[in-house]
């Protein structure tokens, strides 16, 4: 096992020196030493100067070479490879990828690196070979060296113990929170966001004036962050949050305009990190697809002036739902704001005011040690300067003294013993020239010293008060913003919400019909105004040769529909999706809205409003029936999912919503019907094939279902093929077992036809029925004759010859509320005798 240790031979001198360990604590130790190799050498920025070892060694190899801002451009290959070679023992290309980030002004808020030459650009091409391009310290970068000679920071030694490399840099601005950063270490990220300087600074300075301050007071000067690229963040409360937590989601929009009168959206900032080639490829691949719609055109303008994508729409396009198209996929993303940074070299995550105390600290050891440095070199001067002025008082017997000496040390060893002068000032005396001891020099010298003495007790002052020392670093961080402060990129914006499709569309109800052709629109409910039964109604949709009319339903513009097909399939469907178009029109394909097979056909549509903790209750044309609890279908697919399993040759028919106590009526199409309650069809899966509902003669087949609610409905609906049809009570359907063959409900033979469907329906309900030639009749059921059940009925809707009802739904009177012409008979509807209005005098039934 990994556990056991073998033992060792003390006389092998060999074995002597190996040590024995588990595999699993070396393991262990191993990973951890990697890890945090990578946590602190590579991947987390530093809190004090935030920047990884990458970017400051770039830096001081920079400042170490004397490629300042002042100096001239100096070849990439060469930074790259100094740095290299004396403090990053590393690729080159991963090298001269972050050199080439700090000169990228779309990267970094501040960039570091002045560059020469082509460093990339926002469409994601890659910088030049680093042979082809220069590089500089930009002025801000100098900022963050400053000081360094100066004894402000640590060194450590570099990779081969050959130089020395600072552990950290002074960094004189916040540069964390301005320029941000990222990175992935191991089994962590980091993710930084731009800030403005003069709202950083002002946030420092509050809290350097205000220990005390709280997160939210910091806030009122830092609103947020600023990105190179501009762009909208939308509303406050994910900035709020991850200032005040170290993490937060920010969502960052494009900053666009829509101008509704030339028909076009013109783009000019993207979010930060956003690729602008790949965004306007991503778009128009949308467009291609269908994804979104009402894009005829999309150009990219930009140029070295700014960003301009423009996309030009399309003449009855509506520019809000374009929009907003654009904007759920491509014109707004979120960034993940996780404020990683090391503290004494672990990882830690930060709030607003952590991030900013760790700074100031920083800062203040920087200038504590800095005025240690220079009161050192102050003093230093002071006694110099005090030996002078005390040699030019006696100058003629110090020149003298020197003159009569045998050599400079002894010179030296006379003025200290003579004089007593110190080591330091008996040595720079000696070196001075004759020049030096003119009267105007003494002056010069004696002016010197005051100003010396006087930065000596200054010097004192602030390393004795630290409220001197506090307002040191706030002098030279108002002074950082005065010289590189600028205004805000990023504005804020109000999260209004989206409007989508739905909310530019009027609510209202409307008639959808479909074509065995595939052709689908819909139009509005009050396009056809009721008429008294009998009527040939009014032209409902346009055929092409061939082509007829498969199916017809009502629903409200903003139903949410579950659409199932005559294969068992389940689709999901927005009614305003489905193109509006008059009722002359033929429709379009509707292949892009539903993936249809060949053959398929919509033979039921149920609106998602109606359901709850129901039951959808299929029937399929061999007289199967099948209750599936709603929830099984809770995620359905673009392409569908199966609703009922079907035997080869059957069909699913009709479908409708129960709660589990309903009464069922089963209608064939010879006109047969069977009412039972449902519960004697248990509830299955989605797959199954369900139970037989009723048992049908040789020939016959099922021709829909009713979903009877006693306490609402109080007849039985049924229509036949050839336009005939009546109304029946309910008591007429006495209930039964299933699997019976059931009672007549409806004679059929040539004059009526084929049963083509069967409803439960209430006074106020209105009958909607399309032949199909594309006739569509609206009239109230209570046109329609109550009779009893084995007769013929009465003239519903009158057909030409050839032609025969294809599809019937029911509107209920809540659909129809305030339409002025739901109660209105057309005047030119043709009104046919109730001469069908009979019945045999002994009506059968067949149990």
């Amino acid at each position: 096992m990994s556990s056991d240790v073998p033992d060792v031979d003390p006389n092998d001198v060999r074995a002597a020196q190996v040590t024995n360990a588990r595999i699993e604590d070396e393991m262990e130790q191993s990973y951890i030493d990697y890890a945090m190799s990578v946590i602190a050498g590579r991947a987390l920025p530093d809190v004090r100067d935030g920047l990884k070892p990458v970017h400051r060694r770039i830096l001081y190899a920079m400042h170490e070479a004397g490629v300042t801002s002042n100096s001239s451009h100096r070849k990439s290959s060469s930074i790259v490879g100094e740095t290299m070679g004396d403090y990053h023992p590393h690729g080159d290309s991963a090298i001269y990828d972050t050199l080439a980030r700090m000169a990228q002004d779309f990267s970094m808020r501040y960039p570091l690196v002045d560059g020469q030459g082509n460093f990339g650009s926002v469409d994601g091409d890659p910088p030049a070979a680093m042979r082809y391009t220069e590089a500089r310290m930009a002025p801000i970068a100098e900022e963050l060296l400053a000081d360094i000679e100066r004894d402000t920071v640590d060194f450590t030694a570099n990779y081969d113990d050959r130089l020395e490399e600072p552990e950290v840099l002074p960094s004189a601005v916040p540069h964390l929170l301005i320029n941000g950063s990222s990175g992935i270490a191991v089994g962590m990220s980091t993710n930084v966001p731009p800030h403005n300087l003069g709202e950083v600074v002002d946030a420092t300075v509050e809290l350097i004036e205000n220990p005390e301050s709280t997160v939210e007071d910091l806030m009122e000067h830092v609103k947020g962050p600023d990105f190179p690229t501009g762009a909208n963040i939308v509303g406050r409360n994910a900035v709020h949050k991850a200032y005040k937590t170290g993490r937060g989601r920010v969502r960052v929009r494009a900053e666009f305009e829509v101008m509704e009168e030339e028909g076009r959206i013109v783009i000019s900032e993207l979010p930060f990190q956003q690729n602008k080639s790949r965004l306007v490829e991503r778009i128009a691949e949308d467009v291609n697809e269908g994804a979104i719609e009402g894009i005829r055109d999309l150009r990219d303008e930009s140029d070295r002036d700014g960003m301009r994508i423009v996309v030009e729409l399309k003449r009855d396009a509506m520019a809000e739902v374009v929009k907003n198209q654009l904007l759920e996929s491509h014109l707004e993303r979120t960034f993940g704001v996780i404020n990683l940074a090391l503290v004494d070299g672990s990882p830690q995550v930060l709030d607003l005011k952590e991030t900013l105390e760790h700074y100031v600290e920083h800062r203040r050891e920087v200038v504590r040690r800095r005025s240690e440095h220079e009161l050192a070199e102050r003093e230093d001067r002071a006694h110099i300067l005090e030996g002078r002025l005390k040699a030019l008082e006696q100058v003629d017997d110090v020149v003298e003294t020197i003159q009569d000496s045998e050599d400079r040390d002894a010179a030296k060893a006379a003025l200290e013993s003579q004089y007593e002068f110190s080591e330091a000032q008996a040595a720079h005396i000696v070196r001075m020239q004759l020049g030096s001891l003119t009267s105007m020099e003494t002056q010069e010298i004696e002016s010197e010293y005051e100003d010396v003495v006087a930065r000596i007790e200054r010097l004192e002052t602030i390393l004795a008060n630290p409220d001197e020392l506090d307002a040191v670093i706030v002098d030279e961080l108002n002074e950082m913003k005065d010289e590189y402060g600028d205004e805000r990129r990023t504005s804020f914006i109000e999260d209004v919400g989206d409007v989508t499709h739905e909310d530019l569309i009027p609510e209202e109800e409307c008639v959808v019909a479909m074509t065995e052709d595939d052709y689908i629109k819909r139009m509005p409910l009050d396009t056809f105004r009721a008429q008294n039964r009998g009527g040939k109604g009014i032209i409902g949709t346009g055929l092409k040769e061939g082509d007829r009319v498969s199916s017809v339903f009502a629903a409200n513009s903003h139903d949410y529909l579950l659409v199932f097909t005559n294969r068992g399939q389940i689709y999901e469907l927005k009614t305003y999706e489905i193109p509006e178009m008059s009722r002359t029109a033929r429709g379009k394909s509707a292949v892009n809205l539903l993936d249809l097979d060949d053959g398929e056909e919509i033979e039921a549509v149920v609106n998602t409003e109606d359901l709850d903790d129901e039951f959808l209750t299929m029937v399929t044309r061999d007289g199967y029936i099948k209750r599936t609890a709603v929830d099984e279908f809770g995620n359905i697919r673009s392409t569908g999912i199966r609703a009922i399993r079907l035997e080869d040759g059957d069909e699913l028919v009709d479908v409708e919503v129960t709660d589990g106590e309903t009464d069922i009526v089963i209608g064939s199409r010879n006109g047969m019907a069977i009412r039972f309650d449902e519960s004697e069809a248990r509830a299955m899966g989605r797959t199954a094939r369900g139970v037989i509902g009723i048992d049908l003669r040789e020939g016959d087949a099922v021709a829909g279902v009713a979903a009877i609610d006693d306490d609402y409905h109080n007849w039985v609906l049924t229509v036949t093929e050839n336009g005939y049809g009546k109304r029946s009570d309910l008591d007429e359907y006495r209930p039964q077992s299933r699997n019976g063959m059931g009672l007549v409900d409806i004679k059929t033979g040539d004059r009526n036809g084929e049963v083509v469907a069967i409803e439960a329906v209430t006074y106020g309900d209105h009958l909607l029925a399309m032949s199909g030639a594309g006739q569509i009749m609206r009239t109230r059921v209570e046109e329609i004759s109550t009779v009893s059940r084995n007769t013929k009925g009465v003239i519903v809707m009158n057909l030409e010859p050839d032609d025969e009802v294809a599809s019937v739904d029911i509107v209920p009177e809540a659909a129809y509320a305030g339409d002025e012409g739901a109660d209105k008979a057309a005047d030119e509807a043709d009104i046919v005798p109730d001469e069908a209005d009979s019945t045999d005098d002994e009506p059968t039934e067949t149990e």
